[in-house]
């Protein structure tokens, strides 16, 4: 988005809108906004603990929140179960996989098609097609289950995708892979959003590839919206390395983080 600027308002558009989540007594988000295009990567970043799984959760509709509401292309969601958002369009990948590891690689982007309704014909050619983009094509036969650790990442994705999603929620992707993978994971990342149409809310802690792909940058302190901007924002910002640091120096944070 041109100059950091939040898509916030348009149609096209996934929103937080003052989202709260008490846990008994304890707040782990407090009205929280956020706002994501289609075709956008939107990173969202925070030290552990900072609310961004659950914000996930309230947006995919796997917890509802105690205020403030969801909205999908301007229609309120938020009484709407996870299985209805995910057939109007919202997608997942979870940061512990979540494969089904006795099914095949093919299997799976299939079976994910297969469930957002498309025939299995359709959902066939789609797995050709995803299995070609990330790179897994001479696995398709092979048990999900024995894929190494950076494969299954990449299934993750190609299952989400595969039910053509209006929005992809990816939590922690890079979490596990090895420096080589990322860029490879990178380049799938932006192909989602550029080739695929989607907008795509990243949780992720490689600092080096939430600078890389997003457009913009959220980050969540202690349940609230600290800072949000562009990556140069961003890294610029003191307050953010005081969040992950407790002192001063963005480049050291994204050293740490």
């Amino acid at each position: 988005m041109e100059g950091g600027r939040s898509p916030r308002g348009r149609a096209d558009t996934l929103e937080a809108r003052g989202v709260s989540r008490a846990f008994a007594g304890v707040r782990a988000l407090d009205g929280v906004t956020l706002c994501v295009g289609r075709r956008e990567v939107l990173g969202l970043i925070g030290p552990n603990g900072a609310g961004k799984t659950t914000l996930v959760n309230l947006l995919t509709g796997f917890d509802r929140p105690s205020e403030g509401e969801i909205v999908l292309d301007g229609e309120p969601i938020t009484r709407w179960s996870a299985v209805q958002r995910a057939r109007r369009g919202l997608a997942r990948t979870f940061q512990h996989g979540h494969l089904f590891g006795q099914l095949t690689v093919r299997e799976n982007v299939e079976l994910a098609a297969i469930g957002c309704g498309v025939s299995p014909r359709t959902a066939s050619r789609r797995a050709t097609e995803l299995l070609d983009l990330v790179e897994l094509t001479d696995q398709a036969k092979r048990a999900a289950r024995l894929l190494p650790h950076g494969d299954q990442r990449k299934l993750g994705v190609a299952r989400a995708v595969a039910a053509k999603p209006r929005y992809v929620l990816m939590d922690e992707p890079a979490a596990g892979l090895v420096e080589a993978e990322v860029p490879s994971l990178a380049a799938l990342v932006r192909s989602v959003a550029e080739d695929h149409g989607a907008g795509v809310v990243l949780i992720e802690h490689n600092m080096a590839l939430v600078f890389d792909v997003c457009d913009r940058i959220q980050v969540l302190d202690q349940g609230r919206t600290l800072v949000e901007g562009t990556a140069e924002e961003i890294r610029r910002n003191v307050d953010v390395a005081s969040a992950y640091l407790g002192g001063t120096g963005v480049d050291a944070a994204e050293a740490h983080v």
